[in-house]
């Protein structure tokens, strides 16, 4: 289990490879040049922002409302398929 202040400390390189082991995908959007993925990862949201071989990783305050992190994906995120699997 990532704890949050912990993955936090982690190198950004390293957090994205964390979030490909052992996050959760949820969905991904486009802004601008770059392809933005939404990823669960122990109870938090992590966005990864993607351009060519460059990717950052970004997360939210603990008091962000899911609802506000889930808002610009929702079109694409199916609860059906979530409880299937």
């Amino acid at each position: 289990m990532f704890e949050y202040t912990f993955f936090h400390q982690l190198p950004l390189w390293t957090q994205v490879e964390v979030l490909a082991r052992k996050g959760n995908f949820l969905a991904s959007r486009r802004h601008k040049d770059y392809t933005i993925s939404l990823y669960f990862l122990d109870n938090y949201f992590v966005e990864v922002w993607a351009k060519g071989g460059l990717r950052i990783s970004t997360s939210f305050k603990k008091t962000t409302r899911p609802l506000a992190i889930l808002e610009p994906y929702l079109h694409q995120i199916s609860v059906q398929d979530a409880l299937n699997s």
